[in-house]
């Protein structure tokens, strides 16, 4: 079973993010809950770390990832939408955490930061954004800037070698309707390891008869 490609320009995805924004609370960020949660747990963030979040959003994760490490350590975010990080800029100067959290608009293509700068790295429902091509490139990026044992945690929809027939239906919707059905199922477990990242646990979910899968991974590759 192949993955299907991502069709959609960056600049449609940003246009599109953009105008979302306001609205992904509301019809969004409901349906992503449970997993998120499930990553954050299994990512383990601990009082004194530096954290990357990619692709964060309207900052659910965000100020958790805050709230975890505390003021002796630091969170970054890198999201590709304007909108995004100006709605998360707010909730996290009212949570108090502006200090110890930045925020940046840009691409995990080019991860603006140091080589071996993070503790852990979260995504949630993006690296299944990036199209095919580009995700070995992104999880490239990813170990650059990971410090040696650091971990990695994707949330992400799971493909399966037998999909079942609402995971058709819903690749046909991506395929058909790339600029509302942005997400589409990729073989988690399998790009990290082809990726050299080794695998410490894995947890699988069903959403509406949507296969999800979290994978936390650590950084044996320096």
């Amino acid at each position: 079973m192949e993955v299907s490609r991502v069709t959609r320009s960056k600049k449609a995805a940003k246009s599109s993010y953009d105008r979302l924004g306001k609205w992904y609370d509301l019809f969004v960020s409901p349906f992503e809950g449970e997993f998120i949660d499930t990553g954050l747990q299994k990512v383990q963030a601990a009082p004194g770390e530096v954290i990357l979040e990619i692709g964060f959003g309207t900052g659910q994760s965000i100020l958790k990832l805050a709230q975890a490490v505390g003021n002796s350590g630091k969170v970054y975010g890198i999201d590709i939408s304007e909108k995004m990080c100006e709605i998360t800029r707010l909730k996290v100067e009212k949570a108090g955490f502006s200090k110890w959290v930045q925020l940046i608009n840009g691409d995990a293509l080019s991860l603006p930061f140091s080589d071996s700068s993070f503790n852990a790295i979260f995504m949630s429902f993006t690296l299944e954004l990036f199209d095919t091509p580009e995700i070995p490139l992104v999880l490239k990026e990813c170990q650059r800037v990971l410090k040696k044992e650091g971990r990695l945690c994707v949330v992400a929809m799971k493909q399966n070698y037998d999909p079942t027939p609402m995971l058709k239906l819903y690749e046909w919707a991506h395929r058909n309707f790339p600029n509302y059905v942005d997400c589409r199922p990729i073989f988690v477990r399998e790009m990290l390891e082809e990726a050299s990242f080794h695998i410490l646990d894995t947890a699988e979910f069903s959403s509406w008869e949507l296969p999800v899968e979290v994978v936390v991974c650590r950084n044996v590759k320096k």
